[in-house]
């Protein structure tokens, strides 16, 4: 294919204006009906003419560049041809002057397929009519032809009082450039810029693009590490490369980015790294915004992968193509983030900024500062850490483990002077510093320090130090999970769930986590749970399982670290393992005796017991935002309960005998009002499951709300109840039994848009069902959630008494579903008689999609299976429901041909949702 010829656009152009020259079009409407057509053909073909080039030469910055200069000609064109047709001026007076300025990104001479036209239609002083009527008509052809303009009519003087005022519009008057009309009114404005405003005020503009720096940051998401991170707004985005820009122009007064160089703020190779994340990050958006057809900034899932395709990333080393560009795309906003570390610190030295505060950076330090530091090598410069020499690291490479180390140690950030020679000395860390005892110790110090090891970890991470000196850490920096489940990079999770038992042990989450205060105490393998927790997820991305892999890794790297052969084995045992307290909890039947058992086995001791207990709640609250809520809390609690019955030598048939009893003693002193026949009738109603699956507060409700219903003589009957500690609402339905009981609930659930996190059933022994589904809160108010509830409460006893169809309600939901995501999740259903001591436990997961649960409880009713637990877990965009089941005679389903008629049925539910990416309806959650 021919490469498109870039100057093709312009010579349109001119033909367009020559032909127009012949035409009298002086009425301003037939004038832009001959003009509009032509120059949206002219745009349209440039447009596509910058894709193609874009995906030849993959070069974003070029990509931008001439879109950006398409426009221009554009404009100019407008411009004469406005000029020439409704306003000539063959002789015009002083006020009859113009000048038309690109400003912001468009005045840095470059421009994205969806991006506003930024523009200053400088005016004399004395403005007249002809100017007003010039940029009105200007204006209108911009507009006809759907471009959207940000723009600005002004006079000099008015154009640096508005400066003055306003920290955005001195930013835009920064960067502009001339397109056309009079230069000597555009030289006046830069002049009087640089004089009236820029002089003496370099503290000011930097310490307000800071400031906004963070406010935009917070609001587009916190971490440069985000799965679905914002390409122009976004930690790590072009934004701070462009505030890093605008800083430099500002303080150091530099037209051209190469300046950065001359003016000391880079090294040669620094701004060769600014120069290939500008150009990476600009391809990003380019490609973006051709895809969707608009200004679309945030790379979501959905368009990851075609934008993968586009640029040309396929598989390799374990990795998707999607999961390559994704770790390229992380990998340049850490770039980015060592590029501003570097221009902070630069302004800092020449105090054009704030002395850095030391909770901006190491946010989590409480203890006083000891400025003394007992080193000849280290030293303290503008409140940071820094060495003495620049042959620091060459003498002794232990202390590029060592100035980590004394930042730890004394509650110092660390000079990016320090931290740009400790990238530029990475190859300094080999097998002999790996190998280095004492090497090791600092780093283990480090990782199980009690002041703030995540966020010095971060540092080490961000300066390479980390992934050369654990090189299997190496391996999953900048690393994307493909999933919605997973809401940070791989290494970015690992640091996070340092800090988040960082928290817990120092009580810092003692509201949230009340057993985990009593637990850590007691724990006697400290390090090995540090060590534990910064390896659990460090084979991901390897062909096999990653819990086994990691275990491998663990029982190699403990011993270097310095663990004995004790703290080694139990790291090891807890990344192999750190999986199953989550998924026993969240999948499995914790009334069921099997189940506490066979975790019981896994885990052998009390000690592992807490160990993995603290370990998954720091994982789980790791993964992001919203994931962790005080449902998984409660259930991993109950699990912990159950278990230390176990362990701790009682005998479970007894210790469940007892507890019933207790239970219901319990019970019955919070129901005085009851006679002793009445409450002994109604404790008879339950089975043991009952007693001891459900807790205290919640039996009291139940035993009032059957109460109520029995007294007003009611057969169907709901309650609602929230529970802000858990997160969940809890939906409480009473009604005879039958099998399609649960399908009619989770079918009204489907229908109103509840997700269902989890179900308890539980039949009484004179044939009613009492079933509490737990729903994942919807509002903040209680008043709006309990109105939601209500809602559904209602549809299910409609639906119960017959007088409506649930099918009919979660179809019309089904049609509802939302944007499409391009995930693959290969759907299986596992039928399995060991796990439970009455029921078979049926495990089926796939590609989550609305009506979901609904679909496989009534296939289940229709296979003629009573359900008598039920355990919803949903991991992004993967579900896995799990439920215990017998047949009509209360057995297990044993013979092969069921089984395999069960496989098949639910495998036609499942399989349903397993279509292929990018056309796959997957939606929210049932």
């Amino acid at each position: 294919m021919d490469r498109p010829d870039p100057a093709a656009p312009e010579s349109e152009l001119r033909q367009l204006l020559q032909h127009m020259a012949d035409e009298s079009l002086r009425d301003p409407t037939a004038f832009r009906a001959r003009l509009v057509p032509e120059l949206r053909a002219i745009l349209d073909r440039g447009r596509a003419a910058a894709q193609e080039r874009l995906l030849a030469e993959r070069d974003g910055l070029a990509c931008a560049r001439h879109l950006s200069d398409l426009m221009d000609e554009v404009i100019r064109t407008v411009h004469a041809a406005v000029i020439h047709h409704l306003y000539p001026s063959d002789n015009p007076s002083t006020g009859e002057r113009l000048a038309i300025v690109a400003t912001g990104g468009y005045g840095r001479g470059t421009l994205a397929p969806g991006s506003d036209v930024d523009l200053l239609f400088l005016l004399p002083y004395k403005q007249t009519a002809w100017g007003e009527s010039v940029v009105e008509s200007v204006l209108y052809v911009l507009w006809d032809l759907k471009l959207k303009v940000g723009h600005a009519t002004r006079s000099v003087d008015e154009c640096l009082r508005e400066g003055r005022a306003d920290m955005t519009i001195r930013t835009a008057l920064l960067e502009t450039r001339l397109l056309l009309g009079d230069a000597a009114l555009y030289d006046e404005l830069v002049r009087r810029f640089d004089k009236e405003i820029v002089t003496g005020t370099a503290p000011e503009f930097v310490d307000a693009k800071l400031k906004e720096r963070d406010a935009r940051v917070a609001k587009a998401g916190a971490s440069r590490y985000r799965v679905e991170p914002n390409v122009k707004d976004g930690k790590g985005g072009l934004r701070d490369l462009n505030t890093l820009f605008w800083i430099a122009k500002y303080v150091y007064r530099v037209r051209d980015p190469k300046d950065l160089v001359r003016a000391g703020l880079f090294t040669p190779e620094e701004f060769r790294q600014f120069e290939r994340c500008e150009e990476f990050l600009w391809r990003v958006r380019c490609h973006l915004h051709f895809v969707t057809g608009r200004a679309e900034e945030r790379l979501a899932f959905d368009l990851q992968r075609q934008v993968a395709e586009r640029i040309g990333y396929a598989p390799r080393a374990g990795l998707s193509g999607v999961e390559r560009f994704m770790k390229a795309y992380f990998t340049a906003a850490k770039d980015v983030g060592d590029l501003t570390a570097i221009v902070c610190a630069e302004l800092e030295a020449r105090q054009a900024k704030p002395r850095p505060m030391l909770d901006r950076f190491l946010g989590r330090f409480r203890r006083s500062r000891s400025q003394a530091l007992d080193s000849d090598e280290f030293v303290i410069e503008n409140n940071r850490l820094t060495i003495r020499g620049d042959d620091a690291f060459e003498r002794d490479p232990v202390n590029l483990i060592r100035l980590y180390w004394f930042a730890d140690r004394h509650n110092l950030p660390i000079h990016p002077d320090a931290s740009r020679l400790a990238t530029r000395s990475l190859k300094l860390i080999g097998p002999s510093l790996r190998a280095d005892p004492e090497a090791n110790r600092l780093f283990l110090d480090i990782l199980t320090s009690r002041n703030a090891p995540e966020a010095v970890l971060r540092l080490m991470n961000e300066a390479g130090v980390l992934g050369r000196f654990v090189p299997d850490f190496g391996r999953v920096v900048a690393m994307m999970q493909f999933n919605m489940y997973h809401h940070y990079t791989v290494d970015e999770h690992l640091l996070r769930s340092i800090g988040q038992l960082a928290d817990l042990e120092a009580g810092r989450l003692a509201d949230a986590h009340p057993l985990s205060q009593q637990v850590i105490p007691a724990l006697r393998h400290r390090r090995a749970l540090y060590v534990a927790l910064f390896l659990h997820d460090i084979a991901k991305g390897r062909p096999e399982d990653h819990s086994v892999a990691g275990a491998r890794i663990a029982r190699t790297l403990g011993p270097r670290f310095g663990l004995d052969a004790v703290e080694t084995d139990t790291a090891a045992w807890l990344v192999e393992n750190h999986l199953v307290m989550s998924t026993t909890a969240q999948s499995r039947d914790l009334s069921d005796p099997r189940t506490i058992e066979s975790f019981a086995k896994v885990v052998q001791t009390m000690e592992r017991l807490r160990l993995l207990l603290i370990l998954t709640i720091a994982d789980i609250r790791a993964v992001g935002p919203g994931v962790w809520t005080g449902w998984k809390g409660e259930l991993l609690r109950t699990l912990y309960y159950e278990t230390e019955v176990l362990l701790g030598d009682q005998t479970p048939d007894v210790a469940r005998m007892d507890r019933v009893r207790q239970a219901q003693e319990r019970l019955r002193a919070d129901l005085p009002e009851w006679d002793a026949d009445a409450f002994a009738a109604y404790a008879a109603r339950h089975y043991p499951a009952y007693w001891l699956k459900v807790d205290h507060a919640r039996r009291v409700r139940h035993a009032r709300f059957m109460h109520a219903a029995e007294e007003a003589g009611q057969t169907v009957s709901t309650a609602v109840e929230t529970d802000g500690f858990r997160g969940v609402t809890e939906l409480t339905v009473l009604s005879p039994d039958h099998p399609r009981l649960l399908a009619i609930i989770t079918g009204a659930c489907a229908a109103a848009g509840g997700n269902i996190v989890d179900a308890q059933i539980f039949t009484t022994a004179d044939g009613f069902a009492l079933d509490t589904i737990f729903l994942s809160r919807a509002f903040e108010r209680d008043d709006d959630e309990l109105r939601r509830a209500e809602r559904v409460a209602g549809a299910i006893e409609r639906a119960l008494k017959g007088e409506v169809r649930i099918a009919d309600l979660v179809e019309g939901r089904r049609q509802e579903r939302g944007r499409a995501k391009p995930f693959e999740v290969v759907p299986d259903v596992v039928i399995d008689n060991t796990l439970s001591t009455r029921h078979t436990v049926v495990e089926i997961s796939g590609l989550d999609r609305p009506g979901l649960l609904y679909d496989l409880t009534t296939v289940l009713g229709k296979l003629n299976l009573n359900i008598t637990s039920a355990h919803i877990s949903t991991f992004g965009e993967k579900v896995v429901d799990v439920f215990y089941v017998c047949d009509l005679t209360g057995g297990k389903v044993t013979h092969p041909s069921r089984q395999g008629a069960i496989r098949r049925a639910l495998h036609e539910v499942i399989d349903a949702g397993a279509e292929p990416p990018r056309t796959a309806a997957h939606g929210a959650a049932r």
